[in-house]
């Protein structure tokens, strides 16, 4: 009795054991259909690595995304804490002292730092806000640079501390002054703060992270990505334009405001106003019907204009305009230039195939009026 209980208690912590064990196939799967987004990478425990994933769109458009084809299986050994694994991380543990030099994780640093830092830059509104100018929060962007670099550098079986690339940032931060140029100064703030981190920060990470439960996660992942969506909307919402066909710079906020003011929206939106109030009293699919049919999917509204006449239209009325079009509009009796033929030959088309169409709408409607014998 006691050993079936034994059993059964061991049984119970294999299974346990079993639903934490990530598989290839479900995080190549993530790759592919949400890849972009780092997907594969939050499935696998590595919120950082997706984080950048999803905010880099796939590392850098897709770059990163397509090097982890490779790197998937690496991953799922990493998260599972795989003894194969485990030994070949001791193994470069016991060959190097730090970290060697990953091209393309230094790459990815650059990018990641450039992009926080500018989007920080960018996201500063260049005007004064209810008289309070934002300028002086100029001061973060060096954070911005140096906490991507370590962002990138923690990512995996490596880690670093950011005080090493934050104080090289800001020791490159007055150079603006001297540089003149924001990119130069961006780039040479960027490039500064990943050396420093790459030479005298990184180490291994010889302990596992501490695993997070998942409402914890969700709540820093959700905080990040409302910081940096809060970024981009600060962007353009103060800062970004664009140019117009007389190569003027015009805010995106001022044409956003001046185009809910257009009468283009003002009837749109008292269209869409007018739809929903008929699908309120007539019903979903009755007013679909009458959307289907304003499109006019059997050109019929077409043809009424082209012959010059209402929709309430008799046939009998269709055919006498047709005729009368037919005669006024025929190629035989234009004697102009050949371009003055063709356009009287298209318009000729035209009328005929209006009548054709208002024509066969007439033997479809006969075709059901009519009575079974």
């Amino acid at each position: 009795m006691g050993e079936a209980n034994g059993t059964r208690v061991v049984k119970r912590q294999v299974n346990a054991s079993n639903l934490g064990v990530k598989t290839k196939f479900t995080a190549y799967v993530l790759w592919l259909f949400g890849g972009i987004f780092g997907a594969h990478h939050f499935y696998l425990g590595r919120d950082d690595h997706g984080f950048l994933w999803w905010c880099s769109l796939g590392g850098y458009f897709g770059a990163g995304w397509l090097r982890d084809l490779f790197k998937i299986p690496g991953y799922v050994s990493d998260a599972n804490n795989e003894p194969e694994y485990i030994e070949w991380f001791k193994n470069q543990v016991r060959t190097n002292n730090k970290p060697p030099f990953s091209t393309c994780r230094f790459i990815g640093g650059v990018v990641i730092s450039y992009l926080w830092g500018e989007l920080v830059y960018m996201a500063i509104p260049e005007d004064e806000v209810y008289g309070i100018n934002f300028k002086p929060l100029m001061i973060l962007i060096p954070a911005a640079v140096a906490l991507g670099v370590w962002v990138v550098g923690n990512v995996g079986r490596e880690e670093g501390s950011i005080w090493v690339p934050l104080v090289a940032a800001y020791v490159c931060y007055p150079t603006l002054t001297y540089l003149g140029d924001d990119s130069t100064w961006m780039s040479a703030m960027v490039l500064t703060s990943a050396l420093s981190f790459d030479t005298w920060s990184k180490r291994w990470r010889l302990k596992p992270k501490k695993k997070r439960g998942l409402v914890r996660r969700l709540t820093i992942l959700g905080l990040a990505a409302l910081l940096y969506s809060s970024l981009w909307g600060s962007y353009f919402v103060f800062n970004a334009r664009f140019t117009d066909s007389e190569g003027e710079e015009i805010k995106i906020s001022e044409a956003v405001k001046h185009f809910l003011t257009s009468p283009i929206w003002l009837d749109l939106k008292a269209s869409l106003h007018e739809t929903w109030r008929h699908a309120q009293h007539h019903g979903f699919w009755a007013t679909w019907s009458q959307l289907v049919d304003l499109t006019d999917p059997r050109g019929e509204i077409n043809a009424y204009k082209v012959l010059g006449l209402s929709q309430t239209a008799s046939q009998s009325e269709v055919t006498a305009k047709w005729r009368s079009l037919s005669r006024e509009n025929h190629p035989d009796k234009v004697k102009g230039s050949e371009d003055e033929r063709r356009v009287a030959q298209e318009k000729f088309m035209e009328i005929q195939q209006a009548y054709e169409i208002l024509s066969s709408a007439k033997n479809r409607r006969q075709s059901r009026n009519r009575k079974p014998a």
